[in-house]
């Protein structure tokens, strides 16, 4: 399957994974909170997820996306945590310059270490082991980043997971169980 497919399938089977959460929550008592925020967030990671497991494949959208990113976002925490100390030169704006200089060379470095470190397409990205760990991730990012409520995190974290399924069972080329 392609982009268009996985993204689809992803945006037009949301409803069912918002119908599974809301079945497990009614019947086994779930931890889960399906409110507004919760579930536009599930969404968003849900539909990423139904894409994502192809950034393993360098010719993927998400691969194009994720690369700069991933750059972008060393390169961010480079001058955040080292570009204040930077005091090279008597004067603010050059060592300002520096600073971002040394970012860039770190984005540049992020860039090369992504392409590295990427196995290869249909390899152990493709598996539920990282659908586990793009749940554990979608959690963090909306407990701590977005400070949503734990029930509300969890919800996001499972639409998260069942996402990054959706795209295992469609490639049905991939090992589900893995």
């Amino acid at each position: 399957m392609n982009y268009d497919e996985h993204v689809l399938a992803g945006i037009l089977t949301y409803p069912i994974a918002i119908f599974l959460l809301a079945a497990l929550d009614i019947h086994l008592g779930l931890p889960i909170d399906l409110t507004f925020m919760a579930m536009a967030l599930g969404y968003i990671f849900y539909v990423i997820g139904s894409d994502l497991p192809d950034v393993d494949h360098p010719e993927a959208l998400i691969h194009r996306i994720a690369k700069p990113f991933v750059a972008v976002a060393v390169g961010i925490s480079f001058f955040k945590n080292l570009g204040p100390t930077l005091y090279l030169t008597p004067y603010a704006a050059a060592n300002l310059a520096l600073a971002w200089s040394g970012a860039a060379l770190a984005a540049v470095a992020g860039w090369n270490l992504f392409r590295f470190l990427m196995p290869d397409h249909r390899g152990v990205v493709h598996s539920t082991v990282f659908a586990a760990v793009y749940a554990l991730f979608a959690f963090a990012v909306v407990r701590f980043g977005f400070d949503v409520a734990v029930g509300e995190a969890l919800f996001i974290a499972s639409a998260s997971f069942l996402g990054y399924c959706l795209h295992l069972l469609l490639d049905r080329g991939s090992d589900f169980l893995r």
